[in-house]
């Protein structure tokens, strides 16, 4: 897969993301079976900026060239990305959240294969 692609799909499913925290952050963390509370809402809704800020990046980044910069975009999103799915079934598992995090954690997950996928390829091609 390309970087290209990725970073198109990368800021669908962020901008897919950011509307939904924001304006139906009750519905999205209900999924999970975590009680919706005001501060529970409160911080859908700035997990919704923050993913429509990330959605903006990886759109404008969609054609970088191969540098430093994508490099450290790609590492990042791997890091944040697996974290996350880390973080849903450690959650699952503790009892904290419900099986609808999976869903999350998948997605996250393989957002994580991809730019790692990109990563080696790229250091293939340079080597």
């Amino acid at each position: 897969m390309k970087f290209k692609t990725l970073s198109w799909i990368t800021a669908a499913i962020l901008f897919g993301l950011g509307l939904g925290y924001f304006f139906f952050g009750a519905i999205i963390v209900g999924r999970w079976q975590v009680l919706t509370t005001e501060s529970v809402i409160l911080l859908a809704r700035r997990i919704g900026c923050l993913y429509l800020g990330l959605s903006v990046i990886f759109f404008l980044a969609r054609s970088a060239p191969r540098s430093s910069m994508r490099t450290a975009l790609s590492a990042g999103t791997v890091v944040v990305t697996l974290l996350l799915a880390g973080t849903g079934v450690y959650e699952l598992a503790l009892g904290h959240v419900g099986k609808g995090i999976l869903v999350s954690a998948a997605i996250e997950f393989l957002l994580a294969i991809g730019y790692l996928w990109i990563l080696f390829a790229e250091k293939r091609d340079s080597a």
